[in-house]
């Protein structure tokens, strides 16, 4: 993971910085959201993988794909990274853009990770816990990972919080081998 991200970032932190000179934040929200829909998909995740097909061939993909929704930005940015085999990366850049973007608006992005699908109210507390903490918006983004067994966990900004069975049961094994 933080290979990715370190690969990411740079391409994250230059469309940011294009986004707000031209006043496009929104804009390339959305058509990062867009990218990293399509590189997302497992089919496409498998067309990517292909090395039969040349960047050429996967930015005209990305385009077809996208339709209108893609402009000239976009595809010059697809052929950055599709020269330089960065393509999977494209959900990481959209995660970094909008923590930044997030960020330049005065919120904070925050992850709520629960092992079964949190309550509209149990969500309603942890955003409301999250904005009493760091004293501005919070962006809550919920996913569920059965992994954790129970409880939950939370990264906002730098920090986690895990409250997870599957943590707890982690740190008594760590003070049990000591």
């Amino acid at each position: 993971m933080a290979e990715i991200t370190t690969i990411a970032r740079p391409y994250a932190q230059a469309v940011f910085k294009l986004a707000s000179a031209a006043q496009a934040l929104d804009k390339w929200s959305d058509t990062l959201a867009l990218l990293a829909l399509i590189t997302t998909d497992p089919e496409m995740q498998r067309v990517i993988d292909n090395p039969r097909l040349t960047s050429e061939q996967l930015v005209g993909l990305y385009i077809d794909i996208g339709g209108e929704a893609l402009d000239e930005e976009a595809g010059n940015l697809l052929r950055v990274l599709a020269e330089n085999g960065r393509l999977p990366v494209l959900p990481e850049i959209y995660r970094l853009y909008h923590a930044a973007k997030s960020e330049a608006e005065g919120a904070i992005q925050a992850e709520l990770i629960t092992a079964y699908p949190a309550t509209e109210a149990q969500k309603a507390q942890v955003l409301e816990a999250l904005k009493q903490r760091f004293g501005r918006a919070v962006e809550l983004d919920c996913k569920t990972d059965p992994a954790l067994m129970g409880g939950a966990v939370i990264r906002a900004g730098d920090q986690v919080i895990d409250g997870s069975v599957r943590g707890k049961l982690d740190k008594l094994a760590a003070v049990l081998s000591h």
